[in-house]
């Protein structure tokens, strides 16, 4: 005989406390003696009123004792008390289903539309279906992560019902995961450890830190051996010596055992099939298991997404196609009114990404879009867009001359602004030049022995001002210059400056390597809405986790790493169970159960008991609750009396 639900400690701390809170509620009941008179005419209450005391015994014992048995039996009720010993008791399984991308795969002879994972869910419902009444279930779905699913149920129609409800994921299986899993979650609950069960194709990730299996495991192998070739990896980023070309690399795996003649052909246009143009093919034969790395190249400044496609289709489709998203080229427009402009083609003319228009400033309008530089020119209406003024008079500057200086020699560049940042030119001499007076959002960026003569305002629209032409000074010989230019257009509009690499991969951990040495406080992680992800960041390598398919965009100083994570992650190995491990549905039913449940019994026993106490000693609570009108009757009439 065993309780369940409740071990002996907490059945006796649960009857306690009701035991004592009955016992005490009959000690604690007060009741006035009862007094017949003739009349209350001449009834004279005492000055004081009399003291109740409290019992010091128990008027109705049996009724205490009858309350107290019925009370025992609806908590033994509840613990579930059993005959038999605790040996012969339920056990705790827990049912890993493999629901990981892998098992979204047809295979050959199934009907149309069955997967694998419909035979693993036949194979989990036949082992549910081979174990006594009395043992729990606890099902894990297994993929990438692992998720129980129901807790340990003895309710078998609530565990198929999880088990239908399943669905394939999209990352591939962490088998080690799964069953640390199952054994901490065996050993948390308490009860008669029973088998860990997986059901699967057993094609699972690679993982250096493998531990040896528990010994309680049982595999119920659904056969997976299906032919299957497709996308594992694709690489985009723009050409190092041609920004409008864009280099492109694919890699395809055959998971198959037989080798397969496969054609790769990618098209770019707008989103949908329709208004596509062919960007390439190549074709080639896969050995079975090996790799295959295909390399192009599309030259496009456009806008768009090129398609990626490997045919033909096989038994797992879901890798044989993926779409990536192409940024335009990024083109900053930079309006120059000035007199002499070919003192500036030289520095603008630098930069690829830069379209400069030179106007008089006759011509001037201050609706100009992207960049406006104003070279000895004072506008009657301040540019709307970001602007760089160069050498403006003192009255007209946008950043007040707090003096003008003659023959000054070059002192120091501030390091903390990005404009300066890698200048270190110092040994020129300024004919003249503007010194400006900073405060507030003005910083300095270069600056002479008497304060700045090159400041800058980070306030929307963004200004930089130079106290003299630097093509008109000594800074011209300097090759600080251009690299002075270069880092104010990288400050203004980074986005120009910005380099893509784009990836097309599966969903799952990720680990991208940083070209440049970025402090952590320099990278960001969103997912495609915005939100920030987790990373980890050592040794110039990023790692972070995608649990669900979809657009990551990493961003680590002026570069850009999108990764579209649309791929299904399939395995890298095929896992062999141990060699002591059970397998297959078990073909014998574990030893009948000795023990019964005991508790619709003790249920009855306990209500019929508690009504029985009602019948036999309520009849006086009975009488005083229905006699109580008639004594409130009788002291109106008295207190009037005494009136």
């Amino acid at each position: 005989m065993h309780l369940l639900n409740l071990s002996l400690f907490q059945f006796l701390a649960v009857f306690g406390s009701i035991s004592a809170l009955a016992l005490a509620l009959y000690l604690l009941d007060r009741s006035r003696r009862r007094q017949v008179v003739s009349t209350l005419r001449f009834w004279v209450s005492a000055e004081q009123p009399a003291a109740a005391a409290r019992r010091r015994h128990i008027s109705q014992p049996w009724s205490l004792i009858l309350q107290l048995v019925s009370m025992a039996l609806l908590v033994l009720a509840i613990a579930q008390l059993r005959l038999g010993s605790r040996a012969q008791a339920g056990l705790d399984h827990v049912l890993i289903l493999d629901v990981s991308a892998w098992m979204g795969a047809h295979p050959a002879g199934a009907p149309a539309g069955r997967k694998l994972l419909d035979q693993a869910k036949d194979r989990a419902r036949r082992y549910l279906h081979a174990l006594p009444a009395r043992d729990r279930v606890l099902l894990v779905r297994a993929d990438g992560l692992t998720t129980p699913a129901t807790g340990f149920e003895p309710d078998r129609r609530k565990v198929e019902d999880a088990i239908d409800a399943s669905e394939p994921g999209a990352t591939a299986l962490n088998l080690d995961q799964a069953l640390a899993f199952a054994r901490h979650i065996q050993a948390e609950a308490g009860g008669r450890a029973g088998e860990i069960v997986y059901v699967g194709a057993g094609r699972t990730v690679q993982n250096d830190t493998r531990t040896a299996p528990p010994h309680n495991l049982r595999v119920i192998e659904v056969p997976g051996a299906i032919e299957n070739a497709g996308l594992r990896k694709i690489g985009m980023r723009r050409s190092a010596s041609d920004p409008d070309l864009w280099e492109i690399y694919i890699e395809a795996r055959n998971y198959g055992l037989q080798p397969r003649d496969l054609t790769l052909s990618l098209d770019f246009g707008p989103p949908g099939k329709s208004g596509r143009v062919a960007a390439g093919t190549q074709q080639f034969t896969l050995a079975p298991g090996a790799v295959k790395e295909a390399t192009f190249a599309y030259r496009t400044r456009a806008a768009g997404v090129l398609g990626v496609t490997l045919t033909p289709h096989d038994a797992f489709p879901a890798d044989d196609q993926a779409e990536m998203e192409l940024p335009a080229q990024p083109v900053l427009t930079v309006t120059v009114y000035s007199n002499q402009p070919e003192l500036l083609q030289p520095v603008l003319s630098a930069a690829p990404r830069v379209n400069a228009i030179y106007r008089k400033p006759e011509a001037y309008r201050p609706d100009d879009r992207g960049l406006v530089v104003l070279d000895r020119f004072t506008p009657p209406q301040r540019p709307a867009a970001d602007s760089i003024w160069i050498d403006p008079a003192a009255e007209g500057s946008p950043i007040p001359v707090r003096k003008t200086v003659t023959d000054a020699a070059f002192h120091d560049w501030n390091a903390a602004h990005p404009a300066s940042a890698g200048l270190r030119a110092r040994d020129f001499k300024l004919e003249k030049a503007s010194v400006f007076q900073v405060a507030g959002d003005d910083e300095a960026i270069g600056s002479v022995d008497a304060g700045p003569v090159i400041a800058a305002r980070s306030a929307h629209p963004r200004i930089v001002v130079f106290g003299f032409h630097p093509a008109l000074s000594a800074l011209r010989y300097e090759l600080t210059t251009p690299l002075l230019f270069a880092n104010l257009l990288r400050w203004l509009s980074p986005e120009i400056f910005r380099r893509w690499e784009i990836s097309g991969g599966s969903v799952g951990t990720v680990r991208q390597a940083i070209d440049e040495d970025v402090a952590e406080s320099q990278v960001k992680v969103m997912d495609e809405n915005g939100a920030a992800l987790p990373f980890t960041l050592r040794d110039r390598t990023l790692d972070f986790f995608a649990g669900v398919p979809g657009v990551v965009r990493v961003v680590a100083g002026d570069r850009e790493y999108v990764h579209s994570l649309t791929l299904p992650q399939l395995w890298d190995v095929r896992w062999q169970p141990p060699a002591e491990a059970a397998k297959g549905i078990p073909h014998w039913r574990v030893a009948a159960d000795a023990s019964s449940d005991l508790w619709p019994l003790l249920a009855i026993l306990g209500a019929a008991g508690l009504l029985a106490e009602w019948l036999l000693y309520g009849r006086t609570r009975r009488r005083a609750f229905f006699a109580m009108p008639a004594r409130v009757a009788v002291r109106r009439r008295a207190a009037e009396a005494r009136r």
